[in-house]
């Protein structure tokens, strides 16, 4: 006789929803070392035992903060990407400084074969969705890139070079930032404000 599959918590439990607001604010305030299962039964006021009934073990903690941050970040992208500036919006998703979720989760995937396909899986999709959104908002919009730059070409640059910045800047470095800034702010404002809509739709 096999036995029973042991029972686990709903997606929608506020108990469980606790456990994930608990796990992503310490992986946030205290880095992913932080996060153990009496560490989190103890913020969350609750048995270790409850952590597992809802998570068969650490690591399913961890994917499913995971998952639930990678959910709201592809609509956020989606969203943002659908507006009269496509290019602007992709430089600032790439660029933006609030990537320390994203860092605690890198650095845990060198120790989890788990979280690092689950990440490189997130990534793959984060990747499409914005190549998606910005191939149709620039065929929308009219604008035109440099001959021989493909939507995916310009996405991948941008996000190495958002990036780039993002993490020396973190680390205190600022040798060359601003010339390179300039050069982005020149670049955007050639290839995009000049044929934004206005207001009046001319």
């Amino acid at each position: 006789m096999t036995a029973a599959p042991r029972r686990m918590g709903t997606e929608n439990s506020k108990t469980r929803l606790l456990l994930l607001d608990i796990t992503e604010r310490l992986m946030l305030e205290e880095g992913y070392a932080a996060v153990g299962v009496r560490r989190v039964a103890r913020e969350a006021e609750v048995a270790p035992a409850l952590v597992l009934y809802y998570f068969r073990a650490l690591d399913d903690l961890f994917l499913a903060v995971l998952r639930r941050r990678a959910d709201r970040e592809l609509e956020r992208v989606v969203r943002a990407l659908d507006g009269p500036q496509p290019l602007r919006t992709l430089w600032k998703l790439n660029s933006h400084p609030g990537n320390a979720l994203t860092t605690e989760f890198t650095a845990l995937a060198n120790h989890r074969k788990s979280i690092r396909a689950e990440l490189a899986a997130h990534a793959e999709r984060y990747r499409e969705a914005q190549v998606e959104a910005l191939t149709r908002r620039l065929a929308e919009t009219g604008v035109e890139l440099p001959p021989g730059m493909s939507p995916a070409v310009l996405q991948m640059l941008t996000n190495a070079l958002g990036r780039t910045l993002t993490m020396e800047t973190t680390m205190g470095m600022s040798t060359r930032h601003a010339e390179t800034h300039a050069f982005v702010e020149n670049l955007l404002s050639r290839y995009e404000n000049e044929s934004a809509p206005t207001e009046s739709g001319e």
